[in-house]
């Protein structure tokens, strides 16, 4: 029992030791190093370099088309492939669960508040979030449609190719 108290005295006293033996030696070489250097002569400054003279040149346009004006006829018009009806809105507000994806989430409840049914959902931190249909989940802008007391179905917005866009559904079953 008295070993118990002895021994964190004894390390402490041990560390007082070894910070005073510390320090005075390191201080005195440090200080006679900036006096040395204290005492240097300062080095000169070598000079600028001349500059050189540009050339100047004076662009007499003539027939010439303005070269600060985009060509039309040379600047191919880039088409845009057509919007479908799928396609996601993207100044649409995004929320917290669409940067976590699907897979990561688990359904773990539901909790029914009147004629609204919420889903519970949990993410890999352990975190809780209540959501609801309407809401977006999950990476590729999945947007809840139905929720029962088993699963969350929602339908996932892709793309095939730029500009093409077609929906997939998907589910979240609720775990056990």
């Amino acid at each position: 029992m008295m070993r118990h108290r002895i021994l964190p005295l004894l390390i402490i006293l041990l560390n007082v030791v070894q910070l005073a033996g510390c320090g005075d030696d390191e201080n005195a070489a440090l200080e006679a190093y900036i006096q040395e250097t204290k005492q240097r002569p300062p080095g000169g400054i070598a000079p600028l370099p001349e500059i050189e003279p540009i050339e100047t040149f004076v662009y007499i346009p003539n027939d010439r088309r303005d070269p600060f004006v985009p060509d039309e006829k040379a600047m191919p018009v880039e088409e845009k492939p057509p919007e479908n009806e799928f396609a996601p809105d993207p100044n649409r507000r995004k929320e917290e669960l669409e940067s976590v994806p699907l897979d990561s989430l688990r359904m773990v409840g539901t909790l029914d508040q009147g004629e609204e049914r919420w889903a519970l959902v949990r993410n890999n931190d352990g975190i809780l979030y209540r959501v609801k249909v309407g809401n977006y989940l999950g990476l590729n802008n999945g947007q809840i449609v139905n929720i029962s007391e088993n699963e969350i179905q929602l339908n996932e917005v892709v793309s095939d190719m730029p500009g093409q866009w077609r929906e997939r559904p998907a589910t979240i079953a609720l775990s056990e």
